[in-house]
């Protein structure tokens, strides 16, 4: 996984790495500047826009924490959107994620967020351009949750939420190349509020677990299974996400024993990654199974993972937007 094994500490190629870093830092400090100060343009939406982030790269469990702020929203009487970049996606103009769409076109997590059929789901690279474009397809939405996109500034926000992976944290603290963050940990003071997904949030920080412990088969989504119907059986699992050992460990605490395969955070899936003769069964994320269905067998099964989350962050956010809405 490349320069990921370096992130941890520090090693002989930081020598390399560290000026570019630097140099790195020092771009994004006077980005962010730009920004603050109004040299460089925000545009705001016509309604309350939430960001949901985080300050190093890979994943640190954005998406869930995003449809569960959207069901949130929705038991709140809000109406919301979501808009995302579509990384890994080939679209490059702004559209609405259907569900008959592939991974390849709109991006694996749009898609996935699509198919839970909360709300509408838009993708864009421009994120100003998505959420108009969102909107004036869905006049209803009266709030736009941004999945990523916590360094867009070009879209003004109302409220940001920084998500922090709970057992990695930030690492060596450096910054890209020489550590895994976009962003310097003191970012987090300007943020509205900071989740940690896993391990131990401190004070301050919102604690979120990822729970699940079902599965549905991935030809026949209706065909469940509990951990205890794999019993015996020789079990692979997949895993093409930011963090894949947090899935594997997941696996473990229900009680499977299994056999690893991770792969790189969006993974372009291919008949022959599936092909694991020696499997009575082949587990993975709902993340890998929007790219894997199209050549899925009988053998492949997903886990549905949902967030929960210190619901404190709910009454802070409705604070925050139905002052919006007032003013």
């Amino acid at each position: 996984m490349g320069l990921e094994r370096h992130w941890t500490g520090y090693t002989p190629l930081h020598l390399v790495l560290l000026p570019t870093s630097w140099l790195f830092r020092a771009l994004a400090a006077t980005r962010w500047a730009f920004y603050r100060s109004g040299i460089l343009r925000s545009h705001a939406l016509p309604v309350p826009v939430i960001i949901v982030g985080n300050i190093s790269v890979g994943g640190s469990g954005k998406t869930p924490l995003t449809l569960w702020l959207a069901q949130q929203l929705l038991d709140a009487g809000w109406h919301p959107g979501i808009i995302s970049r579509g990384y890994g996606g080939s679209a490059t103009q702004p559209q609405e994620v259907r569900k008959s769409d592939t991974g390849d076109q709109v991006g694996d997590e749009p898609l996935l967020m699509t198919q839970r059929g909360l709300c509408p789901v838009w993708i864009g690279r421009d994120r100003v351009a998505a959420g108009n474009a969102l909107l004036a397809a869905h006049p209803e939405c009266d709030v736009i949750l941004s999945d990523d996109g916590l360094q867009h500034y070009r879209l003004r926000r109302d409220f940001e939420i920084a998500v922090v992976d709970g057992v990695r944290r930030f690492g060596n603290g450096q910054l890209l190349p020489a550590g895994p963050l976009r962003e310097p940990v003191t970012r987090l003071r300007c943020v509205d509020a900071t989740v940690v997904n896993g391990g131990s949030a401190e004070a301050g920080e919102f604690a979120m677990r990822l729970h699940g412990q079902q599965f549905y088969n991935l030809l026949n989504p209706a065909t469940l299974a509990r951990p205890t119907d794999f019993a015996g059986q020789t079990l692979h699992a997949v895993a093409g996400i930011g963090h894949p050992e947090r899935f594997f460990r997941h696996l473990e605490s229900l009680g499977l024993t299994i056999t690893r395969h991770p792969f790189p955070d969006h993974h372009p899936y291919r008949a022959a990654d599936l092909d694991l003769p020696a499997a009575d069964a082949i587990l993975m994320t709902e993340k890998d199974a929007v790219k894997c269905a199209a050549f899925a067998h009988e053998r492949c099964w997903v886990l549905r993972v949902d967030a929960q989350v210190d619901t404190s962050l709910t009454e802070r956010i409705l604070d925050k937007i139905n002052g919006c809405q007032a003013a």
